[in-house]
């Protein structure tokens, strides 16, 4: 018996899977500026690092027993590792490693960790077929693209709904990135398109666990093998974008087509990422950089952490929504405490990996400090912005607001920066010497005639 339903559906939607493949497959090579070039080395370089130096976390280990049991041929790297498998699996692996810490890239209109899909896709599958190194920036340049402009043309409603805007948009991004590495043509580039469509990885409720950073490396498997699906003849709708009941219409209310075709090929989102200097989630950054900046102030007019009664935030309601675990039990839960970031940032001055290790976050100081932080939602506040007011038990306050923290467009991360905390994650797992090879490779890969040499340099 059929439903009675009614969807509000655009009948009348741009034929944005054709527009969208046609992009992908023609766009000349290096088809944009030095600055774009350059950002897009930079993002390619922050996903190694976070790749590598999660490669040995128990996710890794999990992830990397359960593809193994597949028994796949030695087709790509597992970065980090000594360890290769098939391509898929190497996608699958390193796109959950690069996420693990949560310590990657962020397109941050949209909230999208953009390399994590497109990268682990591309780098594996340029491995397998020894592309050269502008063969793989353009097809992240071109990845990239394509996973944000959807992202922005579903953003907020579709991540209000409780979707992971990483992994599903991810699946897109790879899936044309991987496309553009097996040099598809328009009509094969539209079914990869179309193949991905039917698989948006990533639920909002998973934060917190291993299953999040599953999301965009369940994205990059999905992409790559959506890619070599269309290559081999596999068939998809050539609307399965825009349709009223394709992809984008199904999973968000909101569906703006302009973001999608507003200078395409002329405006590059990769040129919005930004890249962290903690390593938790995005909206707890300006309340860890205000807390940095009050320890500095304590530490000059020697005020003790004992000597602080309570810090007060305020903060946008999206913080708490996302970050308002009081109490985490270990280091993925603390990723979403607002309260540990705070704690962080007055203990330390920082919040790196080591910050949120499981022993940390449990410290009779750290659990005493988080439990002094008081957070309130004033909406007034942009979700990129904190106030915050430390007070005294002889009832002095301190007061710190945070506009744009370290790591965002307007304070951005220099190159510099991102070398030392490419080292922070790298040497411990591949050694001092070894990753400076790998950082100047990373900087070098657009000259690079076959990525393996680099792939070579990031396994021990």
């Amino acid at each position: 018996m059929a439903r009675n339903t009614q969807v509000a559906a655009d009948h009348n939607a741009p034929p944005i899977t054709q527009i969208l493949a046609k992009f992908v497959a023609t766009h000349p090579s290096k088809g944009w500026s030095d600055a774009v070039d350059h950002e897009a080395h930079r993002t390619f370089m922050n996903w190694l690092g976070c790749a590598v130096g999660a490669a040995h976390h128990e996710a890794a280990d999990a992830a990397l027993a359960s593809v193994t049991m597949l028994q796949p041929a030695a087709q790509a790297s597992v970065l980090g590792r000594s360890e290769r498998v098939d391509m898929a699996s190497a996608a699958l692996v390193n796109g959950i490693t690069s996420h693990t810490f949560d310590f990657d890239d962020t397109h941050l209109k949209t909230i999208i960790h953009p390399a994590g899909p497109v990268a682990s896709a591309v780098l594996a599958m340029a491995e397998h077929l020894g592309n050269s190194g502008r063969e793989v920036i353009d097809a992240l340049v071109i990845g990239i693209d394509v996973s944000c402009r959807v992202g922005n043309a579903m953003y907020p409603d579709h991540y209000d709904r409780g979707w992971h805007i990483t992994g599903s948009t991810g699946t897109l991004g790879a899936a044309a990135a991987c496309a553009r590495l097996l040099k598809l043509d328009v009509a094969q580039t539209a079914m990869a398109l179309g193949i991905a469509a039917s698989q948006p990885i990533g639920m909002r409720e998973q934060f917190g666990t291993m299953t999040k950073p599953f999301h965009p490396g369940g994205a990059a498997r999905a992409g790559l093998m959506s890619a070599l699906l269309a290559k081999s003849g596999f068939t998809a709708s050539p609307k399965a974008l825009e349709a009223p009941r394709g992809m984008m219409q199904t999973i968000s209310t909101k569906n703006d087509w302009n973001e999608i075709t507003y200078e395409l090929g002329e405006r590059f989102e990769i040129s919005f990422n930004s890249y962290k200097p903690f390593a938790c989630g995005i909206v707890i950054h300006p309340s860890i950089d205000a807390c940095a900046q009050l320890r500095d102030i304590f530490a000059r007019e020697g005020v003790a952490l004992e000597q602080v009664e309570r810090i007060e935030l305020k903060v946008h309601s999206l913080v708490l929504e996302l970050t308002g675990n009081k109490e985490p039990a270990d280091g993925l839960q603390a990723k979403f405490s607002v309260y540990h970031g705070c704690a962080a940032g007055l203990t330390f001055g920082r919040a790196a990996e080591d910050e949120f290790s499981d022993q940390v976050v449990n410290r009779a100081d750290m659990v005493a400090l988080r439990r002094k932080v008081v957070a309130t939602v004033d909406d007034s506040i942009d979700e990129a912005s904190v106030d915050v007011t430390a007070v005294l038990n002889n009832g002095r306050r301190v007061h710190v607001f945070v506009e744009h923290a370290i790591g965002s467009l307007q304070n951005p991360m220099t190159d510099a920066n991102l070398e030392a905390k490419f080292h922070g994650l790298s040497d411990a797992v591949l050694g001092a010497a070894k990753t400076a090879e790998l950082v100047k490779a990373c900087w070098a890969i657009g000259d690079a005639a076959d990525v393996r040499t680099l792939t070579a340099l990031a396994r021990p």
